[in-house]
Formats: C-alpha cells, structure tokens, sequence
C-alpha cells in the first residue's frame, strides 16, 4: 500500500507540474536584446515597428482563447508602458507572423481584437525608452484564457484590458527582451 500511494502521487505531482510548466512561447526574433525591427518609428525613435513573431503551445485544458502583450515595467510612469496588446485570438491559433502587430496588414486571425496601446494607438508600438533611462524590459506574454472573447473592443483603455487579461488567465508563457538607447 505505501509503494502505490507514493508512486500514485508522484504521477499526480508530476502531472501537475506538467500542466503548470508546459505552456511555452518561442519567438525566432526576440533575444536578449529587441532588434531595430521591434523599436518603433517615432518619438526620437528610428526602428521598423515590426512586430515578433510569436509561437507557442502546451497550453492548458480549458483554454477557450489566447491574448498576447508586450509591457514595459522600466517606463517611467505609475504603471509601466503597454506596448502591444491582442485578446479574443482562437483556442485553435497557435501563432501570430511576424508584423501581425500591423492592423493595417490584417495578418491577426479572424475575431482577434488588437485594442489601445500606450502610445495611442491600436496595435502594435515597439520599443522607445527615454534617452539615457538605460536598458528596459520589454516582457511579451503569451496567456490562454477561460473564455472564447472578452467584452472589450480595440478602444478600450490598456490598462483595463490588462486586467481582464488576467482575470481569465490559466497560464502563460513570458520571452523577456532589454532595450536602451
């Protein structure tokens, strides 16, 4: 009896750190440090504004949908600096193409809703620290959610779709890139 309880639940542990641990997002254009294809055209600012391409998988069961961000929690504001955020993506869609973060290009899977930014601006806006402010984080995040869509449109304010964001969330998966100029 006691070789079956522990091994029943070392199978249970492992089972759980399974579902905790195997939601990953990959990207073949974040690293350590953002490209000038991911810093945005503006502000003092001279990159491309292209967004990442982003993969992932192992998301949980339950998962009803997806939404991606990209955050600044270096900016120099309460609050950090919403780059990029995209919500109601399928359960089925497992990757957004490079630029994808263009509304223009169309390049989102159908019903995906990218909302406000902190630029003012619906999609997405690269990097653009102040100068001389040193390296920032620029943490993009995959998270699968408990619901099919969210009850939010492209103007509703970053913040508030950050907190419906993680209201849903079951899991999800972080590429953390640096960035200063």
């Amino acid at each position: 009896m006691g070789k079956l309880f522990r091994l029943m639940t070392a199978v249970l542990a492992l089972q759980i750190v399974l579902a905790a641990g195997g939601f990953t997002l990959e990207s073949p254009d974040l690293s350590q440090r953002l490209s000038p294809a991911q810093v945005y055209n503006g502000y003092g600012c001279r990159g491309k504004n292209i967004s990442p391409e982003l993969r992932w998988h192992g998301e949980p069961k339950g998962t009803k949908s997806f939404a991606v961000t990209m955050f600044d929690p270096d900016a120099p504001r309460k609050g950090g600096w919403w780059h990029w955020l995209v919500f109601n993506i399928p359960s089925g869609c497992h990757r957004l193409p490079r630029g994808a973060g263009d509304p223009q290009k169309g390049m989102l899977p159908d019903g995906a809703v990218q909302s406000m930014n902190d630029f003012g601006e619906k999609g997405y806006g690269g990097a653009c620290p102040p100068r001389g402010h040193g390296l920032h984080r620029y943490i993009v995040t995959v998270y699968a959610l408990d619901v099919a869509k969210l009850a939010l449109d492209a103007g509703t304010p970053p913040a508030e779709v950050a907190a419906m964001i993680e209201k849903h969330t079951l899991a999800k998966a972080s590429i953390t890139s640096r960035y200063g100029r």
